[in-house]
């Protein structure tokens, strides 16, 4: 896999109407950035309690599939990431209270358990495993790496 190219001209790049200069990426890579999907998937994402986790992950869920229905891979991707993100910063939250991990110097903040969000980033985990087991998202997801890189 070569690197993500953060020299894209994200601000101009209309990633559905170009879905060959779309990047896979490692993990959430450009996800605040590759549009139209950012400003589309972006306001459904919520993670503060277990009951906006729940919703928030079954509209985004929902519009993974709508994108499945359209054969749109790089929407089911950035949906992908969201999930993804909705798990990583509500477990990032549950471990470091305000989400800060490091202090002004440089070093770990003690570590909490805040049961809320650990329960949010669960109702998130469970729908990213669901999207990883999909036989039918990975191949999707090795055929635009094979022909886009």
């Amino acid at each position: 896999m070569k690197p993500f190219d953060y020299e894209q001209d994200f601000k101009h790049i209309d990633f559905r109407r170009q879905p060959e200069l779309y990047q896979v990426g490692r993990g959430e890579q450009g996800v605040l950035m590759v549009e139209p999907y950012k400003s589309e998937i972006l306001p459904h994402w919520r993670f503060r309690t277990v009951e906006l986790a729940q919703h928030s992950s079954q509209q985004i869920m929902q519009m993974f599939e709508a994108y499945r229905a359209q054969d749109d891979f790089v929407g089911m991707d950035m949906a992908r990431k969201y999930i993804q993100m909705g798990y990583t910063r509500a477990r990032r939250y549950s471990n470091h209270q305000g989400g800060r991990k490091y202090d002004g110097e440089g070093k770990v903040l003690p570590r909490t358990t805040e049961k809320e969000k650990a329960a949010a980033a669960a109702v998130f985990k469970a729908c990213w495993d669901k999207i990883r087991a999909d036989t039918d998202y990975l191949a999707r997801k090795r055929a635009h790496q094979q022909k886009y890189g």
